[in-house]
């Protein structure tokens, strides 16, 4: 045996009581979901499954409340990353130009997103309350409202408020990971723009952001998952309210599972979230991704 092969053997066996738990503790729970989402069972006779096989899944395909969830989920991943992505990379951008106190606003950007996302949502639900909440107070002082307003009672806004407290709380994350890429970008390709006679704007969208797909495809990739899958923040918030207007997949899943009882039901709902993340990333990664760029 070579001494490569030697080496390999070795660390794989230093490695592999290590890979063993992280499989026990990931893998079991993931195939026992799989196995559960073709029985019909409840949290009232869990001794007593019957197995239905597909009918779960075909029943929610077949469910109008499933796809307005989905088209509401969509909504809300589409309208919070498309947000976070734009506010992101202005502030990796400004703190890229290093104006003044650039050095703060870097620092400070760490405040929101190391907030738990429980206590961010309990700090926006007392800023929407109706009737002391500090966004009524600022719209009254203001004289943009005559009377205090109950926010969260109207579906509509009450899931772009949500969207609000999620962007609030992420656009840290994005605009960190951006101006991390921006850092590492040759500035000999500006340079030699601007001597061209190329202006700010130019060496920005057809210089800088080319070079920042990677970064962005990261960012995207994460925070898609992470908004399509959200739950706690709504469960804070709104609890789903009001009329179902704000329930997500996920909540949807919470409540199939625990309010309603339904176990089986619940774990298909899991599974079928896994798949419409998986195609978003797909998506994402074909269209973002370049591996001739990182050749060069």
């Amino acid at each position: 045996m070579s001494l490569s092969r030697r080496e390999n053997l070795i660390g794989l066996l230093f490695i592999l009581p290590a890979m063993i738990v992280i499989l026990g503790v990931t893998l079991q729970p993931v195939v026992s979901t799989f196995y559960l989402s073709f029985f019909d069972a409840s949290l009232s006779k869990l001794t007593e499954n019957v197995f239905i096989g597909f009918e779960n899944y075909l029943n929610l395909l077949g469910d109008k409340v499933f796809w307005v969830t989905i088209q509401r989920t969509i909504y809300f991943t589409l309208v919070s990353v498309g947000l976070e992505l734009l506010l992101g990379l202005g502030i990796a951008q400004l703190i890229h130009s290093r104006p003044f106190g650039w050095r703060f606003l870097r620092i400070s950007l760490i405040i929101p997103w190391a907030v738990p996302t429980i206590v961010n949502g309990t700090m926006w639900r007392w800023i929407y309350n109706a009737d002391y909440g500090a966004l009524n107070g600022l719209l009254y002082q203001l004289g943009l409202i005559d009377h205090y307003v109950a926010w969260l009672t109207q579906p509509r806004t009450a899931m772009n408020l949500v969207i609000l407290a999620d962007v609030w709380h992420s656009v840290p994350f994005i605009a960190l990971i951006l101006q991390a890429a921006l850092a590492t970008l040759p500035v000999e390709l500006e340079e030699a723009a601007a001597v061209d006679g190329a202006n700010a704007w130019q060496r920005f969208a057809l210089i800088r952001l080319p070079m920042l797909r990677s970064a962005v495809l990261v960012a995207l990739v994460i925070r898609t998952v992470e908004a399509f899958r959200v739950f706690d923040i709504i469960y804070v918030i709104t609890n789903g309210g009001p009329a179902f207007g704000t329930t997500t997949i996920s909540f949807l899943t919470y409540l199939e599972t625990f309010s309603f009882g339904h176990v089986g039901r619940g774990a298909a709902l899991s599974f079928l979230i896994s798949l419409f993340t998986l195609v978003m990333a797909i998506i994402y990664i074909r269209f973002l991704y370049r591996p001739e760029e990182r050749a060069l």
